[in-house]
């Protein structure tokens, strides 16, 4: 163990100027035995520093290292587990216990001696020994506890003690002056011992000789003690008159210490008062204008409002902690809940009486604008020429101008109160729902009327009263009968159903007059409902963000929407929510305008199927602007609904056509000329140039095109094989260069393919009537034409 202890100085703890005292070899209790060393060691420089540290053997070497120090100021309890038994186990208490068995007990007594040495020496008794024998520690101080403590017998604590640089040099210096110093020690030591003999009686002799002055220097030690011992009085006699002064400065110093600790208290207490007084004291004027304020002035309005804005600051101010147990902050709240919930009931009081006053306002002027119309046994057509009624839509704009007053209020309510604010939401939209349904209907009812003209001739397409809705069938089909060249078609219902006429002698005027109106519903409706969307986002502080286009679903109804299932009353709405609130409650307010937009389209299409190109082109374009707006708006959906039933009205009248061509059927007895349908194919195509003229569908105009005229080639060879009047080449002849004139004169550049398969049929068959059916007789002409054809 000695050369343990003596290589752990030389490798570990001379290099950190420290001294090892104790050593003791230690596993831990209750583990795999890993040993390892428990050192007690003091620093060499001022102030001495005590620790305890533990030193580990490398596995791979003989050489150990340091793994962990502990300071002896921080050890709490030594337990040796049992002061009568021998027992290797102690525990020393740090910031927590380590548990150790020593190698041996009489290791671990050592070291616990040395620790309790050291406890005496450095740190005042400041250690509990628990389970440590008495004995132990009496024969670590022989001769009392002031030898251990102050005497400085270094020894005692330390057997073993390096010599320092100064030491070594001087014994080298003296084994240098003696030449057999090594390999005669013996004799070396004889020597050194008779110098010191020498020395000694040299030491004897001069303490002799200077007896005198010693006397002298004890006469005047004698003599400063005596002074020594009359300083020493007066100190005690000053001592005890500072002691009181003592006492009265410790007294002044508690004093002044409590006064400025009450005067930090004070501070803060007037900081937090000020806190409160500034952030929930609402004032006066605030709390008359929430009690008794005039919401229907545009002053007392700017009073409320300002005033429920003061309130929810109060009432959203973050209270330090503790405020809330203070029984005047609860009052004051409850105070400001009481002013929330009475300003609340009466501001939605007040909404609720502006919609219904809004509301009969309204109905009033749309009884008096439309009071002839649903008069019984009066004319209505000349009603409207009698008063000029105008086909336009009324203007919200003083209704929503005065709610918007209300604007910052319905936030406010929207923040504080959602279930009022939703029962608002509720009312709203209840009381326009049914006022815009009868100004819609009465705006569709005279639309309807400007487009059939007289009441007897609306008649005819099934309106009755004042819904305007149609009855029996959209279209109706007849089958032609070919007579003549000269008369083409006696009845054509898949094109018209007003008597016995043809699509080409209609009044062009009648069909201008149609796509007029039919524009002025669409720009009626359109800023009707983006303005009533505006209105609603901002007097309902709905966010109204635009989504991608392909989003917006089939809407649902406010009452069965799953809006108003998945949020509880009470609790504000998301902004992805919110957007879907927008749309359903314009679904709800405008409930009637697809409805009512299917029917006119109806009508228009019974009137006359070529009604279905103005109409799909007017839509085409009112969506595409609507979509550049906001895609994802309640009339971009509208509109795109209502714009699928028109192209489905446009194919259903391309079809008709197309059947119309199939069932045509010729009189044995009649020659056969241009075919009825080859001419309607002309006006059809004449009349789609100028309606589709710059229009955003012309690929639906295109593949209408390209159907019609694959039925006009198939059913024009038909006709000609079926005709016995008339040679074959002579009718494909004719119809063909009359399909080539009009391909050529309208310039279709989707039909230029058919534009040259019709001219080629058509010389085709008019070089086969010549050769085959003039015969002989035009013989010179055949080889004219031939040599023409070469040439």
């Amino acid at each position: 163990m000695t050369a343990i202890k003596h290589a752990l100085q030389r490798d570990i703890f001379t290099p950190n100027d420290e001294r090892l005292l104790s050593i003791v070899n230690v596993c831990k209790a209750g583990k795999k035995k890993k040993n390892c060393f428990l050192c007690a060691t003091v620093t060499t420089e001022r102030p001495v520093q005590v620790k305890v540290v533990k030193v580990k053997k490398s596995d791979k070497g003989d050489f150990y290292k340091r793994q962990i120090a502990w300071a002896l100021r921080d050890l709490a309890v030594v337990d040796a587990k049992d002061a009568i038994k021998e027992n290797p186990e102690f525990d020393l208490h740090f910031e927590k216990i380590y548990k150790w068995v020593a190698s041996s007990t009489a290791e671990k007594n050592a070291f616990i001696s040395c620790i309790w040495k050291l406890n005496q020496r450095y740190l005042r008794k400041k250690i509990d020994f628990v389970n440590v024998s008495s004995q132990l520690l009496e024969e670590s101080v022989p001769s009392g506890e002031n030898q251990s403590v102050t005497g400085g017998d270094e020894e005692a604590v330390d057997e073993y003690q390096e010599l320092n640089a100064r030491e070594e040099q001087d014994i080298e210096i003296m084994m240098e002056g003696c030449e057999y110093a090594i390999s005669n020690a013996e004799a070396f030591a004889e020597r050194l011992s008779r110098e010191l003999q020498v020395l000694d009686g040299a030491n004897i002799q001069s303490i002799m000789a200077s007896e005198k002055q010693v006397n002298i220097l004890m006469k005047l030690l004698d003599e400063a003690l005596k002074e020594v011992d009359q300083i020493e009085l007066k100190l005690s006699s000053y001592e005890e008159m500072l002691q009181s002064v003592k006492e009265q400065m410790d007294q002044i110093s508690e004093s002044n210490h409590l006064i400025h600790l009450s005067n930090t208290n004070n501070v803060k207490l007037l900081s937090e008062i000020e806190f409160l007084v500034n952030h929930m004291d609402l004032a006066k004027g605030h709390i008359k204008a929430l009690q008794e304020g005039d919401l229907a002035s545009s002053r007392g309005i700017e009073a409320c409002t300002n005033a429920a804005d003061a309130l929810l600051q109060c009432m959203n101010v973050a209270l330090r902690p503790g405020h809330d147990m203070l029984l005047a902050v609860k009052q004051q709240q409850q105070r400001f809940s009481d002013l929330r919930e009475h300003f609340a009931r009466r501001l939605a009081s007040h909404l609720n009486n502006v919609f219904v006053q809004q509301f009969t306002q309204a109905l009033l002027q749309l009884y008096n604008r439309s009071y002839f119309l649903s008069v019984p046994g009066h004319d209505q057509s000349s009603t409207l020429a009698q008063h000029s009624v105008e086909l336009t839509l009324p203007n919200h704009h003083p209704f929503h101008r005065d709610l918007l007053r209300y604007a910052k209020l319905m936030e406010w309510l929207k923040s504080t109160d959602y279930g009022k604010y939703e029962g608002l939401t509720k009312n709203y939209m209840d009381y326009l729902s049914r006022l815009y349904e009868r100004e819609i209907k009465d705006f569709f009812e005279v639309a309807k009327i400007k487009m059939t003209g007289t009441t007897k001739e609306s008649k005819k397409f099934g309106l009755h009263g004042s819904s305007g809705k149609l009855t029996g069938s959209t279209s109706s089909l007849n089958k032609l009968s070919v007579q003549s060249s000269g008369n083409r078609r006696s009845q054509s219902s898949s094109l018209l159903d007003m008597g016995n006429m043809s699509a080409s002698d209609l009044d062009v005027a009648d069909r201008t007059k149609f796509d007029k109106i039919f524009e002025q519903v669409l720009s009626e409706l359109e800023p009707l409902c983006l303005a009533e969307q505006d209105f609603i986002s901002k007097f309902f502080k709905l966010q109204q963000h635009q989504s991608m286009p392909g989003t917006m679903t089939e809407a649902e109804d406010l009452d069965g929407g799953t809006s108003s299932r998945q949020h509880n009353a009470g609790t504000p709405l998301p902004v992805s929510s919110e957007k879907d609130m927008i749309r359903q409650m314009m679904i709800k307010i405008f409930r009637c305008i697809e409805p009512e937009l299917n029917n006119l389209i109806a009508l228009g299409d019974k009137i006359d199927s070529f009604n279905s190109l103005y109409m799909l082109v007017k839509m085409s374009h009112h969506v595409w602007t609507a979509q550049n707006v906001d895609p994802a708006s309640f009339l971009s959906t509208t509109l795109g609904n209502v714009l699928v039933t028109v192209k489905r009205n446009f194919d259903k009248c391309i079809s008709n056509q197309i059947r119309q061509m199939e069932e045509v059927k010729i009189s044995k007895k009649s020659k056969v000329g241009i075919l009825p349908f080859v001419a309607e194919f002309e006006e059809f195509a004449g009349l789609a140039e100028s309606i589709f003229k710059n229009a955003e569908r012309r690929g639906d105009l295109d593949k209408a095109y390209t159907k019609l005229i694959r039925g006009v080639f198939v059913n024009v060879e038909k006709v000609a094989n079926e005709s016995q009047k008339t040679p074959r080449d002579v009718v494909m002849m004719e119809n063909f260069h009359h399909i080539f004139a009009t391909l050529s004169r309208l310039k279709i550049s989707c039909l230029e393919a058919e534009k040259k398969e019709a001219k080629q049929k058509y010389t085709d068959h008019l070089q086969s009537y010549v050769i085959y059916s003039l015969g002989q007789p035009l013989e010179k002409l055949n080889h004219s034409l031939k040599a023409l054809k070469l040439g």
